[in-house]
């Protein structure tokens, strides 16, 4: 079979595809014209988030057989287009949950203690050791919104910190106490209401659209801070700006844009916001363990064998 790799991957992806007697071609930065002149000519796709799959672009892919997306989100790919056309879409669940657990602590540990504002003030010269009094995470409430492999991996960490964790994902829509200890609400307003951390996981669909919006965020905590590590349009930003500039939320952490890359920069440039170029899955272990989710689903696929984290 004959692969396209459009995005950069780590190079174990093409390798276990050669190794396999696969043909391989990595062309990425390729404009959608440039992409779709040469589709027709393969067998399989391997993306992560740059390349646009697009009904357009799948009506010239005559060959393909299968899309691949070296990571979980899949909005980047019509799944309507290729289930017309019989192409298997798949994704790579977990490869790089950790990853972007760690930067959700590391963002959560940074908002608490005003980090970045105090490297700036000293890097302009500046001793203001009195402004920068912080808070632990020790004793204070994370509410995770998503009950998924982030969650619960993000869960696990803040409760070895001390922090007391609470979760509500909209297709449970009921309370129980995992085994993790993990408490999952059954109310999203419980969870607000409660939260000195509200921290983002849901998959981008329809129904979480605007999820967190002015109504949302008017029933959190006053000096509350908001995380959001999933997908742009979740949080409505203008409403996540109005409330930084009103004092009711003391500050943001922001990886993921409505656009991307952005075009307004009002949130981004906020003094109380810590921002991000959707860096969240972009750790060295991460894509590499995509990188062989990917390619070994593309192998054993083509071997006939079973179809892995299909997703359409």
């Amino acid at each position: 079979m004959k692969v396209l790799i459009s995005d950069k991957s780590s190079a174990v992806c093409a390798e276990i595809l050669k190794n396999a007697g696969h043909e391989v071609d990595e062309k990425t930065g390729l404009s959608p014209d440039a992409l779709k002149s040469i589709i027709g000519e393969y067998d399989g796709l391997v993306v992560r988030s740059a390349t646009k799959v697009t009904a357009d672009l799948l009506s010239a892919a005559n060959k393909l057989k299968v899309i691949g997306r070296a990571g979980t989100g899949v909005d980047n790919i019509d799944l309507a287009a290729a289930s017309e056309k019989n192409i298997v879409v798949m994704n790579t669940p977990g490869g790089n949950s950790n990853a972007v657990a760690e930067l959700a602590l590391g963002m959560m540990l940074a908002l608490a203690r005003s980090l970045y504002p105090a490297v700036d003030s000293l890097k302009a010269e500046r001793w203001d050791k009195k402004l920068f009094k912080g808070r632990e995470l020790k004793g204070s409430t994370v509410g995770l919104l998503g009950y998924g492999r982030v969650s619960r991996l993000l869960a696990a960490k803040c409760n070895a910190l001390g922090m007391n964790v609470l979760c509500y994902d909209p297709k449970i829509g009921k309370s129980f106490l995992d085994s993790d200890g993990v408490q999952v609400v059954s109310s999203v307003d419980e969870l607000l209401k409660t939260a000195d951390y509200v921290s983002v996981h849901l998959t981008r669909r329809e129904d979480t659209l605007n999820f967190i919006d002015e109504t949302a965020i008017a029933k959190m905590k006053s000096g509350a801070f908001v995380v959001n590590l999933s997908r742009g349009g979740i949080i409505n930003e203008n409403d996540l700006l109005k409330a930084l500039e009103e004092g009711h939320i003391a500050g943001a952490a922001v990886d993921v844009y409505e656009k991307e890359p952005p075009e307004k920069f009002e949130l981004i440039q906020h003094p109380k916001v810590i921002c991000t170029p959707h860096i969240g899955a972009a750790s060295v272990e991460s894509q590499e363990n995509v990188a062989i989710m990917v390619a070994e689903q593309f192998v054993d696929m083509f071997a006939g064998k079973e179809i892995r984290n299909q997703v359409n």
